[in-house]
């Protein structure tokens, strides 16, 4: 299976450095699987506002790795800002929560966490 995540960008904020590439994936593991547990919770509690803020919180990291979810969590900010329902956004939602799950894997074997 191929990379979900971008190598290249990892380097490039570790200088290609692998043990800071370790620490790097490491604080990725631990902030965001608590943040996106928080967002899908959020989302299908319809709380916006929470909603926002983890979406918001994680979009950095997640750009950060070059994980191709732009959109998707660009969709949910902009969602918190309608009167639609939860089930609108959701097919976002699970492809951000699915992502991330092989991300997270991907990681775990990558750098032996």
């Amino acid at each position: 299976m191929s990379k979900i995540y971008s190598t290249d960008s990892l380097k490039e904020i570790a200088g290609d450095d692998s043990d800071f590439m370790a620490v790097i994936a490491q604080a990725f593991l631990e902030e965001i699987p608590p943040d996106l547990k928080a967002l899908v919770m959020a989302v299908q509690n319809d709380n916006k506002e929470l909603a926002y803020q983890f979406a918001h919180k994680m979009k950095p990291n997640i750009e950060m790795l070059g994980i191709d979810l732009s959109k998707d969590v660009t969709a949910i900010e902009s969602w918190t800002k309608t009167s639609k329902s939860s089930t609108t956004i959701m097919t976002s939602v699970d492809r951000v929560n699915e992502t991330l799950q092989i991300v997270f894997e991907q990681l775990k074997r990558d750098f032996n966490i």
